[in-house]
């Protein structure tokens, strides 16, 4: 899995690189076929964002999340990026019982 990290008005420090590495390892822990993942990182006044696109084999999934704080806010889209994981996989398996 090839992770490219952005940032929009942000420096990312090594701190932010891991814990966005540590936690999309939970996605590839779900689902092996994950190409490569763009996530875009910024500060809009009081807001921090976190925004992803995840390409996988048939699929571009995309997630976004905003917060107060941007580790939170990198949490909140990795759940997101998994909960789309999870039911990209359930119909590539429904489709190979039919």
């Amino acid at each position: 899995m090839q992770l490219n990290i952005s940032g929009h008005h942000l420096d990312i420090t090594d701190a932010i690189k891991q814990h966005s590495e540590e936690k999309l390892a939970k996605i590839k822990h779900h689902f092996d076929h994950v190409i490569n993942v763009n996530m875009i990182l910024g500060v809009d006044k009081d807001t921090q964002k976190a925004e992803a696109t995840l390409h996988v084999s048939g699929a571009d999934l995309f997630a976004k999340a905003e917060s107060d704080n941007l580790y939170v806010s990198i949490d909140q889209m990795v759940n997101k990026l998994d909960a789309q994981i999870r039911k990209h996989k359930e119909k590539l398996n429904d489709h190979r019982k039919n």
